[in-house]
């Protein structure tokens, strides 16, 4: 979880590749309404993510009721949207990518081809709910390389292969 452009997509991929856990970007479950209202520079509304966020539940568990376990990029900006993830089957952990506003802001600006403009992270780090002591997750510094941030992962949430 993290504001866009906190390496989420970086660091899943990299999570799932070592731990063989099938991967899904959250981005790809958001209908096409809210793409087209967040590439005109209009953040998102609750009434627009709950569809989203109810989209990304339903993969986690189907993964779960595979008997696997997976790897979901999700802004998960608030508590309210991480408790719609809770409701997924399986236990649901989080992993808060946080870091300087200005580190991420000068990462949106090399980005190419996503439909999140750099206009919209203050509203992202506005609507920012910090994990709480009672969630089940962690907080890692983005200014780390991203091979460290995936083994910050692995070793703090302690997570296992499932090749071993």
């Amino acid at each position: 979880m993290g504001v866009a452009g906190s390496g989420k997509t970086t660091v899943a991929k990299l999570l799932a590749k070592r731990l063989a856990w099938p991967y899904a970007e959250g981005d790809d479950f958001h209908p096409e309404a809210n793409v087209e209202k967040m590439a005109a520079g209009t953040p998102l509304e609750d009434e627009d993510r709950w569809p989203w966020l109810r989209a990304v539940a339903e993969w986690m568990s189907a993964q779960a009721a595979d008997g696997r376990s997976s790897i979901v990029t999700c802004s998960a900006l608030r508590r309210a949207y991480r408790d719609v993830l809770r409701d997924a089957n399986g236990t649901v952990r989080f992993a808060h990518l946080a870091g300087d506003r200005d580190l991420v802001g000068e990462r949106i600006g090399f980005r190419r081809g996503h439909f999140m403009p750099s206009s919209l992270l203050d509203s992202q780090y506005e609507t920012l709910e910090d994990l709480g002591d009672d969630e089940d997750g962690l907080v890692v510094d983005i200014a780390d390389e991203p091979e460290q941030i995936a083994e910050s992962i692995v070793q703090g949430l302690e997570l296992r292969s499932r090749n071993g």
